[in-house]
């Protein structure tokens, strides 16, 4: 079965209102639509270092206790923890080979490689 979602522990934690350390949290794996539609954002527009936060803020399901995660809790996290979950990002969504593997036919006659002459 294909995982769709991982589950991780921040370094440090989001620190609520309330005073609540919340660690625990999943991410799920990133579409077109969460990599493109923030684009569009004006905040976004206005400084495009605040990509990563519209882009994490769609893909973080959960943290902790919270109800909802949205891009103020985005941006309360500490920096290590926003680090952390960069790097996860890129591990889940970018860490996969640029060209698919090639595909090997099996004549009787011996292997070859589709798409070779």
């Amino acid at each position: 079965m294909f995982a769709t979602e991982i589950d991780f522990t921040l370094p440090k934690g989001y620190l609520d209102q309330d005073g609540v350390l919340h660690t625990e949290g999943v991410m799920r794996l990133a579409t077109a639509a969460d990599e493109i539609l923030p684009l569009k954002d004006p905040r976004v527009q206005a400084n495009p270092a605040y990509l990563t936060i519209v882009v994490l803020t769609r893909v973080v399901t959960r943290l902790g206790s919270l109800g909802d995660v949205n891009t103020k809790v985005i941006e309360g996290l500490f920096a290590g923890d926003l680090n952390y979950l960069q790097k996860l990002y890129e591990e889940l969504n970018l860490d996969e080979p640029a060209t698919p593997e090639p595909v090997v036919d099996r004549p009787s006659a011996g292997f070859r490689v589709v798409g070779d002459p």
